[in-house]
């Protein structure tokens, strides 16, 4: 359509200089003396054009004579360019592809042509740490540092990243520190810091950063519980040793982090430290709760042998959950030792013997065994302890 209009609009031009040529008389007299001469002006139009026509086809041809060696030189110029663009693009192929020595070769030749040099670096440090060769990968790190301003964001996410991978988390913790002060913290470098705090030891860090990557999303619930219950497992086994500490930690720790195997190894950590009456708190809270997805038998087991505290109310509690519970043997052997030592001899016997019935265990013939020893029943006693023995062989 468009070349339609064109081929109209010169026809008319035609048209219109046609009519305009034999419309115009006038002429012109050229005067030299001693000659002159009378030339049509439609003529010297027509010469005009014809020497302009010719004078810019003359200036066309010299330019682009002159020019000749420019116009090689930019050819040139492109054709390594794009050879340069082919050779960093082989450099990214070979470094996802696995072949890290080729990649770290073509990287290198990228980089010399001044194609994304600092990009460049970068996949030459990734090859050369791929490789085991920290002196070529801190190399290149300096390099991508120094060579594009542009890339030192990128530089610092994988020299932390690198650092994770090599087990050296202060590194690593250094280079995001350094991140965060020149752009902040994204998803990305909240997820190595927290690999980082995880390889440290700094279990603090870890929940701080995990309930942060919650509220953004960033991690699936089930691998936030996770990771959650480590940091708090190992933060229990290194308060232990201090039963204050402990304390303190635990009545800080936040209802919906309190999972089935915090609670446990809480138990544990406060019965070994002597804290009877933490203990007792921290079970009785984990079990009172009507629902058979979180009942704990491992729980009444360490709540049967807690020796601190009122043990009339903990027999009280515990035959409160046997309503609900008739059939635990952990629980029966638990109410069996706690009745044992508060010396209601009968009750412990039911108990013990109850317990059982419903789950032979060696422990349960030893407990037994003691009880008829401070009853005087030798006889009685000698059974159980055969009964345990024979277990034990087993």
């Amino acid at each position: 359509m468009r070349g339609l209009f064109w081929i109209l609009a010169l026809f008319g031009l035609a048209v219109a200089v046609a009519l305009g040529a034999r419309l115009n008389d006038g002429y012109v007299l050229l005067v030299i003396p001693p000659w002159r001469a009378e030339v049509s002006l439609n003529l010297l139009i027509l010469v005009l054009l014809a020497l302009f026509l010719v004078f810019y086809g003359v200036m066309r041809v010299l330019s682009a004579t002159f020019g000749l060696p420019k116009q090689v030189r930019d050819y040139q110029a492109r054709q390594q360019r794009d050879k340069a663009g082919l050779v960093f693009q082989d450099a990214v192929r070979l470094l996802f592809e696995g072949r890290f020595g080729q990649a770290m070769k073509k990287a290198t030749e990228a980089h010399a042509a001044g194609t994304a040099p600092g990009l460049s670096a970068l996949i030459a440090a990734r090859a050369a740490q791929r490789m085991r060769e920290p002196a070529k990968q801190q190399y290149w790190l300096e390099h991508a540092k120094s060579d594009d301003p542009r890339t030192e964001a990128a530089t610092l996410m994988l020299d932390a990243e690198m650092a994770n991978e090599e087990r050296r988390f202060d590194a690593a913790l250094d280079a995001l520190e350094k991140l965060q002060g020149k752009q902040g913290r994204h998803i990305a470098a909240l997820r190595l810091e927290l690999r980082a705090r995880q390889g440290a030891g700094d279990w603090g860090g870890v929940l701080k950063l995990v309930r942060q990557l919650a509220k953004r999303d960033a991690l699936p619930a089930e691998v936030v519980r996770e990771i959650q219950t480590q940091a708090h497992l190992a933060s229990i086994a290194q308060r232990s040793a201090d039963s204050g500490k402990l304390i303190s930690y635990l009545r800080s720790l936040p209802n919906e982090e309190r999972g089935r195997r915090v609670v446990l190894v809480a138990v544990r950590a406060l019965s070994a430290s002597g804290a009877d009456a933490e203990a007792q708190k921290l079970i009785e809270v984990a079990l009172d709760n009507p629902g058979e997805d979180i009942w704990q038998p491992d729980l009444i087991a360490i709540y049967g042998r807690l020796t601190g505290g009122e043990q009339t109310a903990r027999i009280a509690k515990a035959e409160g959950w046997l309503r609900r519970h008739p059939d635990d043997a952990l629980l029966l052997m638990a109410l069996g030792r706690m009745c044992q030592r508060q010396r209601l001899w009968g009750k412990a016997q039911s108990y013990l013997e109850a317990s059982l019935s419903v789950a032979v265990t060696q422990e349960t013939h030893l407990e037994l065994a003691r009880l008829f020893d401070q009853l005087g029943k030798t006889e009685e006693a000698n059974k159980h302890y055969r009964a345990s023995a024979l277990l034990d062989t087993h």
